[in-house]
């Protein structure tokens, strides 16, 4: 058996815990001591140094702790009490260790002193039936244990299914960017947390309690809260600390808050960062989808927009613009395929750089298109028939042409004539400008 003990500061107790969880499922609290029983478990880490290094390792932002080991708890407790006293160890351990590092002995050890007896060698050289007598059995119950005679019970901790921590306000907060010195806590416990579940978050809620029922003579809600979501499972903190800042920015406080709560909405499997060789997969700075989330936090979901492709072959609903964040992350849904009939030529050779946000009628003089001047035709027609499952077909007829004054332009004329015009008397077909080249 090896044991290790550690002291935690109070406000890291839990992370600790959490992170002790990492390395080994026996893990407890015994009096003020973090107990680890590692022996069952360190080969998977590479050996008892490796897992040492790993443990106390400073990828986390949890405050260096002093610790200690020994054959059991009991000595790993006592060899930290006195590693946090500044005093040496005996040559001798345990039999050299001094009797009030015990917690079971402290009582009894100035009594025991004055019969001579100093350290556990001490104590467990006296007759046992006296011992029991005179300080009851738990103490030589605990000397056992201490030596391996034995086995040690200790209620082992297990990590919670969902992250959900409450925190004090040291002061009250007033203005929502206030939160963010306590919130920073929360996330250093919830990334101590991520990492010994092997999770990644998606969703968190940041909920702050109010510290007024009334104001103004207005009932206010006994809570307030804010939402944030990510694209991507994340394990580090940078982001949503950055994102949070941006939604607190944002914020006004009803009243004076008191108490934080931050808790875990949505979580999926951590799969890791991928690494590669290539340095183009590897550019420093801000990914894009983090950098999507917090302007749609600064700016708003409606003014940062994607283009999403659709299956169509009207070429104004080839995509639509969508919010970046929500559908516009994820990949474009599927829509039913619209059958397009004799296609003459590759539509991708034609399309224009820019089209029009609605197709501008173009004036018909002798059959012939003018726009700055008559229009002539480049290429022989592309024609389109869909929309038909909507209501009247879409039939249009696309060419390339060329404008005495404006270069380069995309036309299509609507057929028939009736579908062109009302009256079928018409003789004309209608024209428009739908595109033009750069």
């Amino acid at each position: 058996m090896h044991w290790i003990a550690l002291f935690a500061p109070t406000e890291e107790r839990l992370a600790w815990s959490w992170r002790a969880l990492q390395f080994t499922p026996r893990v407890a609290w015994v009096d003020e001591a973090l107990v680890l029983e590692v022996s069952g478990s360190e080969r998977l880490w590479g050996g008892r140094q490796a897992l040492l290094q790993q443990l106390f390792a400073h990828d986390l932002p949890l405050s260096p702790v002093p610790w200690a080991r020994g054959a059991t708890a009991l000595v790993a407790i006592a060899r930290l009490r006195l590693r946090r006293r500044g005093q040496d160890m005996p040559s001798q351990c345990p039999d050299g260790l001094p009797l009030d590092v015990l917690t079971a002995a402290q009582l009894a050890a100035p009594m025991l002193a004055r019969m001579g007896c100093t350290c556990w060698a001490d104590v467990r050289a006296l007759p046992r039936g006296g011992m029991a007598r005179r300080f009851g059995a738990g103490l030589l119950e605990a000397l056992d244990q201490a030596y391996g005679e034995r086995p040690e019970r200790y209620p082992w901790l297990q990590l919670p299914e969902v992250f959900d921590q409450n925190l004090e306000l040291q002061a009250s907060a007033t203005t929502a960017p206030e939160l963010m010195w306590t919130a920073q806590r929360l996330l250093a416990q919830l990334q101590v947390w991520l990492r010994a579940r092997g999770q990644g978050v998606l969703a968190l809620e940041l909920q702050w309690t109010l510290d007024l029922k009334r104001l103004d003579g207005t009932l206010l809600p006994p809570h307030q809260q804010l939402t944030l979501r990510t694209a991507e499972p994340v394990q580090d903190m940078a982001h949503l600390r950055r994102l949070m800042n941006e939604h607190l920015a944002r914020v006004s406080l009803a009243a004076p808050a008191n108490h934080l709560r931050l808790r875990s909405l949505e979580t999926r499997p951590w799969t890791g960062v991928s690494q590669s060789f290539l340095p183009e997969d590897n550019q420093p700075g801000e990914r894009l989808h983090q950098l999507i989330e917090r302007l749609c936090v600064r700016l708003g979901d409606d003014q940062v927009l994607v283009p999403q492709a659709q299956s169509d072959h009207r070429p104004e609903r080839m995509q639509a613009w969508v919010s970046a964040r929500g559908q516009g992350a994820g990949p474009a849904p599927r829509q039913p395929t619209s059958p397009t009939l004799n296609v003459k030529v590759s539509a991708d050779a034609l399309y224009p750089s820019w089209l029009l946000p609605k197709p501008l009628p173009l004036e018909v003089r002798r059959s012939v298109p003018h726009y700055g001047g008559p229009l002539r035709r480049l290429t022989r027609l592309h024609r389109v028939e869909t929309g038909w499952w909507e209501g009247p077909a879409t039939l249009r007829d696309y060419f390339l042409a060329q404008s005495p004054q404006q270069g380069l332009v995309w036309i299509y004329r609507e057929r028939p004539l009736s579908l062109a015009r009302e009256l079928e008397q018409v003789q004309e077909f209608c024209w428009y400008l739908q595109g033009v080249y750069a």
